[in-house]
């Protein structure tokens, strides 16, 4: 590996590692504040009936999904966040966008994570009462918006490949026929010496006519 390229994966590695150290640092301050200032009031309405900040202890996945499975999920987060940080250290330089997404999503998983394994249930806030969604968090959120990039960026590379293989020039198929021309030229050369051929005898019934 040249210096430049080492140099370029540093760099993606870092910032790769500042994306989840964000998300993490975000989701433990929130959080902590969600405890401090929710946990006695129960929620706190920002705009009545649409947005509120309401305290929330999910024992599920994000979005109050399949609650009461804490080891089931802190097992499925072990492995999810040792094989995107294994990806991120082996091939994060190949790919700078799809690294920020995976650091979205490791971030948040970590910061969730924290929760299941100090408390046994992940601290949740945000009360989006609008739609009536689940109330979520910042971990969430980040897990949430990384996927859905990723889903998206490479949704946008399969369509882009495909239209490239459509596009391509048929490659195989001008080959053969560049074998026929050649084959025709062929041809056209038995004819001259053919040709050949017959002024050749045409000089001999002259010569044996003289005589």
């Amino acid at each position: 590996m040249t210096s430049s390229k080492k140099k370029k994966k540093a760099i993606l590695l870092s910032v790769s590692a500042a994306v989840a150290l964000l998300a993490v640092v975000l989701d433990r301050i929130t959080k902590s504040l969600a405890v401090k200032y929710l946990y006695d009031i129960d929620t706190y309405p920002v705009i009545e009936d649409v947005f509120h900040f309401t305290y929330v202890e999910n024992t599920g996945a994000a979005f109050g999904i399949l609650k009461d499975s804490r080891w089931f999920f802190m097992t499925v987060s072990v492995i999810a966040i040792v094989i995107i940080a294994a990806w991120l250290v082996k091939y994060g330089s190949e790919d700078a966008f799809l690294s920020i997404c995976l650091s979205m999503v490791l971030g948040g998983g970590v910061g969730n994570m924290i929760d299941r394994v100090l408390y046994g249930y992940v601290v949740d806030f945000i009360d989006v009462r609008l739609i009536n969604f689940a109330v979520f968090n910042i971990a969430d959120s980040f897990v949430t918006v990384g996927a859905f990039l990723m889903i998206i960026y490479l949704l946008r590379d399969l369509i882009l490949q495909s239209r490239n293989k459509k596009n391509a020039p048929d490659v195989g198929g001008g080959s053969e026929n560049g074998g026929d021309d050649c084959n025709d030229g062929g041809d056209g050369g038995d004819d001259s010496d053919d040709g050949d051929g017959g002024d050749g005898n045409g000089g001999e019934v002259g010569e044996h006519g003289g005589e």
